[in-house]
This record gives C-alpha cells, structure tokens and sequence, in this order.
C-alpha cells in the first residue's frame, strides 16, 4: 500500500485557555474522498487549516510527501492585484496546467472571468476561489463549505466535477446528499478527538449513535463501580490499614476518572411556538407578475393551504427571494392579484442576518437590550438558560455577533425567530453554515409544527425531508410547482434540474390537502411568437465556444511542442508524463467543445431555417 500523502499526528491546539484539539489525527492516502463533521465550533475547520500548513499546531507532527501540492479553498479570497476574476484564477495555475480550465470552470460557476474582483458579491466570490483552487487539479483539495451560496444545478455540477478529478478531497460541507455522493471515509471531531470511519457520509449517523450508546454505557459501569467502592468503604469488613489505604486512593482514581470524562455536548432544544390557528387558505395567488430591468416572475398561480411547507428551488438571482415577498405580502406584484389568508401571524428568517447588530453582545440580540430575560413564546426566562437550548454556553453571553461562528450566527438567528409565535414560517436558506446535528433537530421542529411553512433551500435532502410540494423555476421568469420533495420533482421532470419534459399544467381542486396534490409535469420551454428560440446560456456558448476552442487548439500544440523537447523523457519523466496527460486532456476537452458548438450551430440554423 503506498504511504499517505498527508498525515496529521497527535495535534494538539488551544485558543486561550479552552483546547481545541486533543490528538486529533487525519490521514489523506491517493484518491481519498474525506469529510470530516462535527458541531460548530468543534474544531472542523481549524483541522483543515493545520492540514492545509495556514496554521502551527501547539504539538503534534504534520507530515507531507515531497512534491506533493495542496490547495485550501478560502472563506474570504484576498483579490489584491488583480484586475480580473480570470486573471485571478490563472494566478494560481502552474506553468503545465490546463489555462483552458479557468474559463471552463469559471463559466460553469456562473463567472465570466471579465469581473472586476473588487465588485463581487460574497458568493461570487466564494466561487471565483472555487475555480482558482480546482483548475491546477492538485494531489490534495481542501474544501471548507463549497456548496455554501451555489445553487442546486452548480452543486450538481460541482459533484459530478470533483467526481472526475484525481486529486484527493478533504471536505466540510452541512450538504448531506453532497457527503454522501462524494465520500469514501468519515472523520468525526468530537471534544476534541478524531475518530475515523471506513464508510461514505451516508452510514455516518448510525455509527455516531452506536459510539455514544457505547461510551454511554461505558460511564454507567463506572458509576456503578464508584457506588459499589462507596458502599465497601462504609460498610465493609475492617482489613488490614494498607489495604484500605490503596482502596480508598482507588476510589479516588474513580471519581478522578469521571470527572475527567468529557461526555458529548448537549442537544439543542428547538420549539417553534404556536399562535392562533390561521384561516384554512393562508395565500392564494392569481396570475401575478413582477419585473425589474427584466421579467422575475410570469403569470404564476398558486394557492397554498394551512399545514403545506412548500420549497422554493431555482439559480442565485432567479427570483425566489422576491416571490417569496410577494406570496407573503411583503411586495406587491406588478399585475395579477394575492389574497392572504386570515389570522396570520408571520414570522422571518432572513438568509442575510441583516437584523443582526454586529455590535450587540448574545445576550442583546436575544433580549433586545432589556435586562436578563427573553419572552419565549410569551413566557419570561433567563436568557442563560434559553441560550442552553441551543448549544451556547454561559460564557458566551457578553461575546460580540462579530466573534460568533457563521454556524453560532446561524443557531442565533433561529433562536431570535422561533422565541415568538407564529403560524407561517418564512425561512430564507435556514441551513447556511448549521452543523449537521442542529440541521436535523430544524427538521423534527417543522416535522412537528402545525403552521405553514415557507423554505427557500439549497439544500436537497433538507427539502426531500420537509417540503410537501416544490416551486421550480423553469426558466424565462417560468414558475411552476411540484408535488412532494426535492426527488420527487426531479423523477416529474424526467431525472435532471436542467431538463424539462412536456405536458401541461394541472389544476389542483379546492379543498384538496397538501399531502394528496396532483403531480404536476414541467411545462414547455418557453416561445417567442410561436417560435422556439435558443436559451440565454445556448446564445453565450454558441458565441464563446469559437474562442475556447482556439484556446484549446493553441494549448494542444504549446504540450506538443514541450513533449517533442529532446531527452524530456530520460531527464524528467515525472514533467513528461503530466504533460502527455494534460495533452490527452486537452484533446477530449477539443473534441467535446466542438461537439457542443456544432451542436448549437445546427440548432441555429434549424431555428432561422
């Protein structure tokens, strides 16, 4: 078996006075596929920045194979000094890579590469470091949350990538269906430790719980042993002094022993609280419309009834946010009407955290700056104590929103929200940054509310595991529902996000329950004077293919010319080969580009024929 790439021995690490890491380990072998979970704060992310060489453990060994090269996808790129987002990623590329992956990556993650890195947004962002860290396709790719602000067709996309690649993966992602599809093996931190799984993400919880039965009972024998020395001590025959002694120092070791157990960190306690029941029809919506330099939203129609959890699905910037304002009457559509149901009581969780003051201490945002108590549900208690129920310590209180975790900001914010009553629940991309444990208590909290629930996500198994039916966009300022969750829209529109099978839309009857709608098929692609026409995506690779193709052309013959160098081969046969595989790379790479534009050509001149 050929050694690891990458080892991580005994690490230890504290901040201030708290540890971190207690003797983590991590090994990375060739083609490994990892993902380390764990709560927030556990400790995941410093893990992958040791690995990574960012940050020097207290003591401990790191270990990596010479030559070996490593990428580590940051949370906040540092842009300075260049002007574009492709000159940006082609920084990162060594002088036999494949230039032609940065446009091919940035294009598939929704960039250009023309944009001035200065204007990015956040999640522009996160993708421009996405293609830097990808396109040199190294030994090791390290990957902290690279779903976070993708939508779910580049998720997709993005799995079937890294699929490809040759590189080992280490990842952190809150994405189970993207652990499960991408994994081979499992690092679990848990107070500190490391512990390893041979398996996928998928066998991942049934193992946890199996652990924590056992150390569970492990500690019950313990207390056991403890009483029954107690007892002895007390009650027992008189021995001789010596032997007593050593008992007693025994027990000690005991009680020691327990103390020094850290067992697992306690569960968040999530309870939505319930106002008055709503009216039967909580929003029912008649071919409304809305745009804004271009149509969002085109005659959409929907009526949503007491107890349905509806998911809305569709790329970053195609509308779900602004539909989700009109159906909840925050914004009023430009034509068409919407009538919201009678004693609603909303309440909003807002995927930019904007009602969070960065200055507020935890304590503040929670109590609203007055005194030591929350209303919960319209009940006083201690702020300490309602922080408890979702996994902050005492500690925390007077800490800054500015020093919490994106997770801890997370956890905040649906503390804020599910402290009041309410019988719609309006939730913008709840998941962001949640550990997978507090991801699943969210999902028994709506399993159990007996409001509405509106869910924007990302997310495909939280949508497959709440919603009861799905809005899809389709395309074009086209929105259409399906019943069921994520998968079942997938099997209605025949196995893809991108495909859209024929058939049109059926009504649902009034009075019929959210559990029992008609599966609705996706309608046709939209038309232009009874013309089809080709899609926004088809005109721009109709009209950049001919560029990459000539890109690809001139890379073909810059790793020819470097093969046909004399005594390559003898002298550095490791160069010789990276270049013959990056020239049979490049080669399909040609091949399938000019497969596509051919392709689109012919579908031009169908169209115009």
């Amino acid at each position: 078996m050929a050694p690891p790439l990458l080892t991580l021995q005994d690490i230890h690490l504290s901040f201030g006075s708290d540890p971190l890491l207690e003797g983590a380990e991590l090994s990375v072998s060739q083609f490994g596929r990892l993902c380390i979970v764990g709560r927030n704060g556990s400790g995941k992310s410093t893990l992958l920045k040791v690995a990574a060489g960012m940050i020097e453990p207290d003591s401990g060994k790191r270990f990596v194979q010479p030559g070996v090269t490593i990428q580590y996808l940051e949370q906040e790129p540092d842009f300075t000094g260049f002007d574009t987002v492709l000159a940006y990623v082609e920084a990162g590329l060594g002088p036999l890579d494949d230039i032609y992956r940065a446009q091919y990556l940035l294009g598939h993650l929704g960039l250009s590469g023309e944009e001035n890195p200065a204007s990015l947004s956040g999640g522009e962002a996160r993708r421009a470091a996405l293609a830097r860290v990808m396109a040199p396709e190294p030994d090791i790719l390290i990957l902290d949350e690279p779903t976070n602000h993708l939508d779910i067709d580049v998720i997709e996309w993005l799995e079937n990538e890294l699929q490809s690649l040759r590189s080992s993966i280490v990842l952190i992602s809150h994405d189970k269906r993207f652990l499960e599809n991408l994994t081979k093996a499992t690092i679990w931190i848990d107070r500190g430790a490391c512990r390893r799984m041979e398996q996928n993400f998928s066998g991942f919880e049934a193992w946890r719980d199996k652990v924590l039965e056992e150390e569970e009972a492990e500690r019950h024998k313990l207390d056991r042993k403890i009483v029954r020395e107690e007892h002895w001590l007390t009650y027992g025959v008189t021995a001789r002094r010596k032997r007593n002694v050593k008992r007693l120092g025994n027990l000690h070791d005991l009680r020691q022993q327990r103390r020094e157990a850290r067992g697992p960190v306690g569960t968040a306690r999530m309870d939505a609280g319930r106002s008055e029941t709503s009216g039967k029809n909580v929003v029912k919506a008649d071919h409304i419309s809305k745009s804004y330099d271009r149509p969002v939203i085109d005659d959409f129609s929907i009526k949503i009834q007491r107890g349905d959890r509806v998911g809305f699905v569709g790329p970053n910037g195609a509308g779900k946010s602004t539909l989700l304002k009109m159906l909840t009457g925050a914004l009023e559509p430009d034509s068409g009407e919407i009538k919201l149901g009678t004693k609603l009581d909303v309440q909003v969780l807002d995927q930019k955290r904007d009602s969070l003051n960065p200055e507020w201490t935890l304590k503040e945002a929670l109590t609203e700056g007055s005194g030591d108590m929350v209303d919960v549900q319209g009940q006083p208690r201690h702020v300490i104590g309602y922080m408890k129920d979702f996994l902050f310590i005492p500690e925390q209180a007077r800490t800054p929103i500015y020093r919490l975790s994106g997770g801890e900001r997370g956890r905040l914010m649906l503390a804020r929200a599910l402290a009041k009553t309410s019988n719609l629940l309006v939730l913008d991309e709840p998941t962001n940054d949640l550990d997978l444990e507090t991801l699943e208590l969210l999902q028994e909290m709506l399993a159990d509310y007996k409001g509405t629930v509106l869910l924007v996500s990302h997310d495909r198994d939280f949508l497959d595991r709440v919603v009861t039916s799905v809005i899809h966009y389709e395309g074009e300022a086209k929105w259409q529902e399906y019943a069921g969750g994520y998968s079942d829209m997938l099997a209605q529109r025949g196995g893809s996000v991108s495909k859209k099978t024929g058939g049109k839309k059926k009504g649902k009857k009034g009075g019929q329950k959210s559990g029992k709608k008609t599966a609705v098929p996706a309608m046709k692609p939209a038309q232009s004077g009874g013309k089809a026409k080709l899609t926004n995506k088809e005109q721009y690779a109709l009209k950049n293919l001919p560029k990459t193709i000539k890109q690809l052309e001139a890379h073909v013959k810059k790793l020819e010319d470097k093969l046909g160098e004399p005594d390559l081969f003898t002298q550095q046969p490791e160069i010789f080969q990276k270049a013959s595989d990056a020239l049979t790379k490049t080669h399909e790479d040609l091949q399938t580009a000019e497969e596509e534009w051919m392709a689109l050509e012919m579908k031009r001149e169908e169209i115009e024929g």
